[in-house]
């Protein structure tokens, strides 16, 4: 690109680090959508229920939203480095537990730990974005870096239902646990926090601070800040209906309303993924062009609301299965929306707390996923009486009720044209 050219020889090595922080991502995806495909698994060796089995899913969210303030706290302070080394040890270290669990509690235990171990990627790679890239790049890198985190849901969809059949789940489970600790150690010896740990000038200016930033302090200013809590609260919404439907339930529903074995239903709910990667990369470069935030918030997410509407109300939620495929590649295309939240986030905060405020939120955003994944679970125990498409149009029904519910938040988000405007006000101060 011609702002690359622009910058001396060294800052290359931005496209290093950048590289082992998606490949990072991807297996922070792989975790986040697995627990679908190998549902049917976990409930023949373990006995779950249907709210038990959403209370394991939802494993993750919850320990990814208690720690995405501390590691807020980490990014900001120790750096991308440190912090992302700690947590893909860590998630190779639940994984492993998670793939040898002889009981229900360890078989928990593996999936919070590889929950807090995954949590600690994304924010060290927002970290290293703005760090290591221009602003203006951020809102499209942002969206390439959920589109290459992307492949690994992918990954966690057909293929991996694949790979159980050949090599049973615990098998599938103790190798992603192994390449994780893995990739771990290349985090440690690859990743560089900023351009200064390469002698570099850095490059973006920002206004001076002493010293490493306060949590108290950050917080105090982040949480006084109204304008964040629409984006979270959107955020949770959005992506918490995406990834309950792609992480936790959508297979579910093609094998229980359309009659489809595991592979066949696996290979179609991936579309919702194959949608979502396009969608990354779009979302943001579109926000970018445009210079705006709002309207491309609102198109896709009304959109997405609509995508909704077939599952609840075409033919008593059945909608052909011919028209699935289209359907939930433009559902997972348009859910992309909440990547521009994480720029709205940065945007309004001053850029020494990027890291806290993309923790806030994603802390809303998980604690949202985790909820809205035991809802499904709780609404399908409740009606397990009635017919099996009955409870899955209950189910949708919940979902679309969730998305118009992110469209009336998204109302109240604020505009910030693509540029922080903490920033800008202190520049106008000055001047």
């Amino acid at each position: 690109m011609a702002e690359e050219r622009t910058l001396p020889r060294g800052y290359g090595y931005r496209w290093i680090v950048w590289s082992i922080m998606l490949l990072s991502y991807m297996v922070v995806f792989f975790h986040r959508l697995a627990a679908a495909v190998v549902r049917q698994n976990l409930v023949d060796d373990f006995g779950l229920s249907g709210s038990a089995f959403g209370s394991l899913a939802s494993m993750y969210f919850y320990a990814y939203m208690v720690m995405q303030i501390p590691v807020g706290y980490l990014a900001d302070s120790l750096g991308a480095r440190a912090t992302v080394t700690f947590g893909m040890a860590l998630a190779g270290t639940g994984s492993l537990l998670f793939g040898l669990a002889p009981n229900p509690v360890l078989l928990f235990a593996g999936r919070f730990l590889v929950g807090i171990g995954v949590s600690t990627v994304f924010i060290a790679t927002l970290k290293v974005l703005s760090m290591w890239f221009r602003e203006r790049q951020f809102g499209m890198l942002s969206g390439v870096t959920n589109l290459v985190g992307s492949l690994g849901g992918v990954l966690a969809q057909a293929p991996l239902a694949w790979a159980v059949a050949a090599f049973t789940w615990r098998m599938t489970f103790v190798a992603i646990g192994a390449f994780s600790l893995f990739l771990g150690a290349l985090c440690w010896l690859l990743i560089r926090n900023a351009p200064t740990d390469r002698n570099l000038p850095p490059i973006n200016p920002a206004p001076p601070a002493k010293g490493k930033p306060s949590l108290s302090e950050g917080f105090g200013a982040i949480l006084s800040n109204w304008r964040i809590w629409p984006s979270a609260l959107f955020y949770a919404s959005i992506m918490g209906i995406y990834l309950a439907f792609s992480g936790a339930w959508g297979i579910s529903y093609l094998e229980a309303v359309y009659g489809l074995d595991r592979s066949a239903a696996a290979g179609i709910a991936s579309y919702v993924v194959f949608g979502a990667m396009a969608g990354g990369l779009m979302t943001g470069g579109i926000s970018d062009r445009i210079g705006r935030r709002k309207p491309v918030i609102l198109a896709m997410t009304a959109l997405f609301c609509l995508c909704l509407v077939p599952m609840v109300f075409w033919n008593g939620g059945r909608p052909p299965l011919a028209l699935l495929r289209p359907l939930f590649f433009v559902m997972g295309v348009t859910s992309t929306a909440f990547i521009l939240t994480w720029a709205v986030a940065k945007e309004i905060n001053p850029p020494r707390y990027t890291g806290m405020a993309v923790a806030l939120v994603n802390t809303v955003a998980f604690f949202g996923a985790a909820l809205i994944t035991t809802a499904m679970g709780f609404i399908l125990d409740r009606m397990a009486g009635a017919a099996l498409l009955l409870q899955y149009r209950a189910v949708f029904s919940f979902a679309l009720a969730c998305s118009l519910f992110g469209i009336a938040c998204a109302l109240f988000m604020p505009e910030t044209g693509c540029r922080n405007v903490t920033v800008a006000q202190a520049v106008a101060v000055e001047e």
